[in-house]
């Protein structure tokens, strides 16, 4: 680390590094200096000239602290530390002349405006404005953009701060915003009117400090005074984002993201913030009984006795779905493995090995992504997959490090050295000499697309030999927020999901929509959604969405997450693990806990490394053995992005996407 250097801020002495800007460096001594367009995860823009400085014994004006760093600072007398003042009478009329230059074109939209009550600048013309303006001339208007059906615009209120334009060129990798005009005329504006084509489009509307870019699902439905705010965690993909659930009464009205450096820094996915309204639409709110081949609601002793007296003597299958927290699957697995029969979670095929963490895992964190040298792409899109994992990997990049991938798609939001698209490419990578690249930090993901075909134990196996010879780390890329927890939990079967559905006459499937059962077996169907599990149910258990109930998750690296419950199930819905509880007594086969403090007691019993909330253990490497490669080439993990689970699939806003999407991928190009 740099030498530290003295400064004094407003007559507080504090030691920082020379490299910090002065905005950061009176954060440090807890000064609050206010901006606009100056943001930490974005470059430098120094255009709103909101966070003005003095600085002692330099040019007679103050200075953009955003833009200036400490080293740039001249001593004072007889090599005394420089002085910054940040509330002198300069400073004060700086500030409220910048204020009432970025109100002079300003609409007085507050009472109309979405952003009104969490709006930057109404908080900071309120602290350091002045109450009168000078200027007497027409406002400017703009037109708006349309940049799709997420983020609605009302350019009028935009004050040009650029944290759009930054956001998507740097962070997103989308080059359809930018600054035209001058002057009075300067405008941000999509270039031709594109609409926005991003998975992480919805950011700008967090970044934008006034108005101008708002939610478009949730126009005009709350005020941020009247919603009830828990943080918890995301399970539309498996890296586990930290999100804000907004509710107001029983609906949730928004998810926004919270700062998580770990796992998803500040930014979520489209998917994550829109998802919303599938929460709402297509619920399961009573027990259902199939009769004469018609389902009717039934109440919950009629459903239970029903399913308790078809598992009765009967061989068992438990299917865990991707999106069952810890605690439902490791109470399924209890329930019917004390039944005799066997349970699996797996549904999608994939051939993760049991018990062996470092393989199913890896042992690579999300942040060991930021200092990687080397990063290769196996079987992957993370920008389907993961897009937020994707921007992280789009950082490194833009840091200088190198990617490659096998069985990647082209047209990824960075440069990516194509290997090849076979499994004769990895084999090749397996025998690669790495020469200097073992003495630098490499990170290898593989997806689970790479994993799902027959031979995905022997393309694991080469990933790790590839892994070792690197001297790297390995990071398995998951979909399905569930899996790695209830792998965890051994939630699975020797043989994986043929095994576990081989002769099975009752099939108790909780929560797994994407796989079909054939007709045969008697099924019994817990989960939230009216989707496909429900259809070919025979008995259908209505259970809590994630929002709805407080339940563990894992993610993608292994880092064990508590969900918090944001609101109630509608109508007569229960807990999962509820569901479950009763229906062992029911079976006389009682579970032995009562209550979900009790079971994540008996849960940490079994595996103890889930008692570490926000921790990512470390996994001991255990090679597989190599085996037979197959010939075939790598296909994608997820088809549709915006439909890939049950809550996504009742959603109009992921409907509306995922169309769009299609059209987009289906239209020719004009030769022209």
């Amino acid at each position: 680390m740099a030498d530290l250097r003295k400064i004094i801020i407003d007559g507080i002495e504090v030691e920082v590094d020379p490299a910090l800007t002065l905005i950061q460096a009176c954060e440090q001594a807890g000064v609050e200096v206010p901006r606009f367009c100056y943001h930490e995860r974005l470059s430098i823009a120094g255009n709103c000239r909101m966070c003005l400085v003095e600085v002692v014994g330099g040019p007679p004006k103050p200075a953009a602290s955003c833009a200036m760093q400490v080293k740039d600072l001249r001593p004072g007398p007889e090599g005394a530390p420089p002085v910054v003042k940040t509330n002198s009478p300069m400073v004060k009329k700086a500030r409220e002349g910048v204020m009432e230059f970025l109100l002079i074109n300003h609409p007085l939209d507050c009472p109309i405006c979405d952003q009104g009550g969490e709006c930057d600048l109404q908080d900071q013309a309120m602290a350091y404005g002045v109450d009168f303006s000078r200027f007497r001339e027409p406002k400017r208007a703009s037109d708006d953009l349309d940049l799709g059906p997420l983020v609605e615009t009302h350019m009028t209120r935009c004050i040009s701060c650029t944290r759009c334009v930054r956001f998507t060129s740097e962070v997103a990798g989308i080059t359809q915003m930018g600054q035209t005009g001058r002057g009075e005329d300067a405008e941000i504006t999509s270039y031709l009117n594109q609409t926005l084509n991003s998975n992480m489009q919805g950011n700008i509307i967090d970044l934008c400090p006034v108005g101008a870019l708002v939610s478009k699902p949730y126009a005009f439905t709350a005020r941020p005074w009247e919603l009830t705010k828990t943080e918890t965690i995301d399970v539309m993909d498996a890296l586990g984002s930290s999100i804000r659930v907004d509710t107001k009464g029983r609906e949730v009205m928004r998810i926004l993201p919270r700062n998580h450096d770990g796992v998803n820094e500040e930014w979520i996915s489209d998917k994550t913030r829109f998802v919303w309204d599938g929460l709402r639409r297509q619920r399961l709110d009573t027990p259902y009984i199939r009769e004469n081949g018609k389902l009717r609601p039934a109440t919950w002793p009629e459903a239970l006795s029903a399913a308790a007296t078809a598992m009765q003597g009967k061989k068992l299958a438990g299917l865990v779905g991707d999106l069952a927290p810890v605690e439902a699957a490791f109470a399924l697995k209890q329930l019917i493995e004390g039944q005799g029969g066997s349970v699996e979670c797996r549904t999608d095929g994939a051939k993760l090995p049991v018990g062996n963490r470092s393989a199913y895992v890896g042992t690579a964190s999300i942040e060991d992504i930021d200092s990687a040298a080397y990063i290769m792409l196996i079987g992957t899109n993370p920008e389907v997959e993961a897009p937020v994992l994707n921007a992280r990997i789009r950082k490194a990049w833009l840091n200088g490090a190198q990617i490659g991938g096998i069985g990647v798609p082209a047209g990824l939001s960075y440069d990516v050295f194509d290997m090849g698209n076979d499994r004769k490419a990895l084999a090749g990578l397996a025998k690669h000499d790495f020469g200097d690249i073992k003495e630098k930090n490499s990170v290898m993901i593989v997806g689970q697309g790479a994993l799902r075909e027959a031979d995905g134990a022997a393309v694991l196996a080469e990933v790790m030999t590839a892994v070792e010879r690197s001297n790297g780390k390995l990071l398995v890329l998951h979909t399905a927020a569930g899996r790695v927890g209830a792998m965890d939990v051994d939630a699975v079967t020797a043989g994986g999901l043929p095994a576990a559905l081989d002769g099975a006459e009752v099939v108790y499937n909780l929560g797994a929509d994407e796989v079909d059962i054939a007709p045969g077996p008697f099924v019994i169907y817990q989960g939230s959604h009216g989707d496909r599990g429900a259809h070919r149910a025979d008995v259908i258990l209505p259970g809590a969405a994630w929002t709805e109930e407080s339940g563990l998750f894992v993610n993608t690296e292994g880092r064990p997450q508590l969900a918090l419950r944001a609101g109630f199930a509608p109508g007569q819905a229960k807990e999962n693990w509820a569901i479950l509880r009763a229906l062992s007594a029911e079976l006389d086969a009682t579970l032995p806990y009562d209550s979900l403090a009790q079971l994540r007691q008996t849960l940490v019993a079994e595996v103890p490394h889930l008692k570490g909330i926000d921790t990512v253990p470390e996994n001991d490497w255990q090679p597989l053995e190599s085996g037979q490669l197959g010939e075939a080439s790598f296909v994608a993990a997820l088809g549709d992005f915006y439909l890939t689970n049950p809550i996504a699939r009742a959603s109009e806003v992921m409907a509306d996407l995922s169309a769009r999407a299609k059209a987009r991928n289906d239209t020719a190009m004009a030769a022209e």
